[in-house]
């Protein structure tokens, strides 16, 4: 008898391709769109987006011989990213929305799903594998490992994925380039072999940020300082600005940057919620740099805490999805009892609330949420 899988289907190549690879590999696939959002319309028809990706999930699926279930979570999704989102925006710090959606949406009530239904498996089109192994005590555990397509690799999105949730998991992608996927697609006939790559927000697809957060967030009005803490110009509310942004008439600010026969590029090196100002920096100023990162809900997928609580260990760090991976030391400080990480090098562009998340060569360790002391 075949083993059943669940597979998660957006319309997109990367899960459709997902499918058609455990097809062939002899399990018996069933699809499932998930319906997370239906404010987005489609530019074309001026329909529900989710309508006409989820009618390509069904193309798919029809193309495949396979049934497609239709999940809908947009309450869940709602309450627990969205809303959130707004939220962390409103205390100043900068979240990760497609972390938050695989860690309370697609994975865990993807799982419920299949289970509900008797399927011990479930898939998606991420680029990113897993690798059983045994621990000390000879019991199961499983690894979260990058994809091979470094261009593509999404294990940054997956770091609070649990051992219980990895064990249940198939990343049939995960070996494969992009460009080899596309090249699947197309001998297969799939009409989506040539999509383009979603982009914006988990379900909600490209959008003016600011614009988004406007909806939720009222602008508010506020200073610009320099350095100095000299007044440079006026924002219109800091939750709409992110650390290592930059600023000047393009971005829609007028600031005095000072020597106007010496111009310079000025980034965000600073927020305060409280007083609601901005501090803003030229160019390579230690303002923008930083070092050390503190960790705040530590996630860890195959190891324990105590691994790491007594020795310094080498590891590289990532601050973004696809960026680079940054040789450092992730440690614990006994006086704060944080668990911290210290860059070879400082960085730019790091904002509270980002996630930090730590790999040992292709191996995730995990991650947590940056925070400013």
């Amino acid at each position: 008898m075949k083993e059943k899988v669940l597979v998660a289907m957006s319309g997109g190549v990367d899960s459709s391709v997902a499918a058609l690879l455990l097809k062939k590999q002899g399990y018996e696939v069933i699809g499932a769109f998930m319906k997370n959002w239906s404010d987005t319309k489609d530019p074309l028809t001026g329909r529900c987006a989710w309508r006409s990706e989820r009618k390509m999930a069904l193309k798919i699926a029809s193309k495949l011989n396979i049934p497609l279930i239709t999940l809908d979570f947009e309450k869940q999704y709602k309450k627990e990213v969205i809303n959130k989102m707004f939220d962390k925006y409103k205390k100043g710090i900068t979240p990760n929305p497609d972390i938050d959606c695989n860690q309370k949406i697609k994975f865990p009530l993807l799982l419920k799903e299949a289970q509900k239904r008797k399927i011990n498996l479930i898939a998606t089109g991420h680029y990113a594998r897993v690798k059983k192994s045994k621990n000390k005590d000879k019991k199961d555990m499983y690894e979260l490992l990058r994809g091979k397509d470094e261009t593509k690799d999404q294990s940054y999105f997956l770091y609070k994925i649990t051992q219980e949730e990895l064990s249940h998991c198939l990343f049939p992608i995960g070996e494969y380039t992009k460009e080899k996927v596309r090249e699947i697609a197309k001998e297969n006939n799939f009409p989506n072999y040539n999509k383009k790559g979603t982009v914006g927000i988990c379900f909600v697809g490209k959008v003016n940020l600011k614009k988004f957060l406007q909806k939720k967030i009222k602008p508010k009005k506020g200073k610009i300082l320099n350095p100095d803490g000299k007044i440079i110009g006026e924002h219109d509310g800091i939750y709409y600005y992110t650390i290592g942004q930059r600023l000047g008439p393009r971005y829609g600010f007028e600031i005095d940057r000072g020597n106007k026969n010496k111009p310079s590029k000025w980034y965000v090196a600073k927020k305060d919620v409280k007083t609601n100002t901005i501090t803003a920096a030229p160019e390579n100023h230690p303002l923008n740099f930083r070092k050390n990162i503190i960790i705040k809900n530590l996630h860890l997928i195959s190891n324990k805490k105590e691994t790491f609580q007594n020795k310094p260990t080498k590891v590289f760090s990532r601050i973004r999805h696809v960026g680079e991976l940054l040789p450092s030391i992730f440690h614990y400080n006994k006086k704060t009892k944080q668990f911290q990480i210290t860059l070879n090098e400082a960085i730019t562009g790091v904002s509270e609330g980002q996630a930090v998340v730590i790999y040992e060569k292709d191996k995730v360790i995990g991650g947590g949420e940056i925070i400013f002391q």
